[in-house]
């Protein structure tokens, strides 16, 4: 196989991977007596599917994971951002998930004229646990979404396209959300991808443990977030909507940045 087709069956192997991985996953939850409310074994899929691409591709999954500096392997014509860091403070863009809540939360209850907050205290696991849980499985997540496919695909694409190939991936994965109403599946679609390009863009320049952390605190914030003041479990669509539409209005200061930060062309490299 040419070496500059392999990046395809790379990334065909770890998204397999992660789709079985999670409906197996998925099926096994209830046997294991682990709450879902806790954690869902399913956001585990992503990682194995990382470990499998890992045992055929060792030192090219271990350089992706470490440094996502595959920009640079980008193919003529391709452009990439100077050198320098993507966030000027990284840690801010945990302040992001709050604003997404924030944005969605609020027009709903407006909407309905009802409050949708959950008490931490009436939920069935102390809230520590539960944050603690979230964090370890939207980690689980973020080492296949933005750890692994991101820099992957950011070997052949820009950061935009790439950030939202991974985000549209992201939402497909979550199969049993295509069983609701259309508006309700855009509207996770939409905030999957809306998600997905604001962490692609920002963390662009950030690699190993950092870009996992900042990754999974974001992911983990999000969930929480939508657990304590949304009721979108419901089927509604919504709240669902709001959402979506909320991260694709917090995306867009990142997508201007981004347009409006000057590139240079990259020569292109195999591998």
């Amino acid at each position: 196989m040419r070496t500059r087709q392999r990046w395809k069956t790379q990334a065909g192997v770890c998204l397999a991977v992660a789709f079985v991985a999670a409906g197996a996953l998925g099926a096994v939850q209830p046997a294991t007596g682990i709450p879902a409310e806790v954690v869902q074994l399913t956001q585990f899929g992503p990682a194995l599917g990382v470990g499998a691409a890992a045992l055929l591709w060792p030192s090219r999954t271990r350089s992706l994971l470490a440094d996502p500096s595959g920009r640079t392997t980008s193919p003529p014509g391709r452009t990439a951002s100077p050198p320098g860091r993507a966030v000027p403070l990284p840690w801010l863009l945990l302040a992001v998930p709050v604003l997404v809540i924030l944005l969605s939360a609020v027009p709903y209850a407006l909407l309905t004229h009802t409050a949708h907050v959950t008490d931490p205290r009436t939920l069935g696991h102390p809230f520590l646990l539960i944050a603690l849980a979230q964090l370890v499985g939207a980690c689980g997540e973020e080492t296949g979404w933005r750890c692994f496919l991101q820099p992957l695909l950011r070997t052949r694409f820009g950061p935009l396209a790439a950030s939202a190939a991974v985000g549209l991936a992201w939402g497909l994965w979550h199969v049993q959300v295509l069983a609701q109403s259309p508006a309700y599946a855009a509207g996770f679609l939409l905030a999957t991808v809306a998600i997905s390009v604001t962490l692609g863009l920002a963390l662009e320049r950030l690699g190993g443990l950092r870009r996992l952390l900042l990754a999974g605190g974001f992911h983990a914030l999000v969930n929480l977030g939508m657990l304590l003041f949304m009721d979108e479990e419901t089927g509604r669509a919504t709240p669902m909507v709001l959402f979506g539409l909320a991260c694709a209005l917090t995306a867009a200061p990142w997508i201007r940045r981004s347009l409006r930060r000057p590139a240079v062309t990259i020569p292109a490299t195999t591998g």
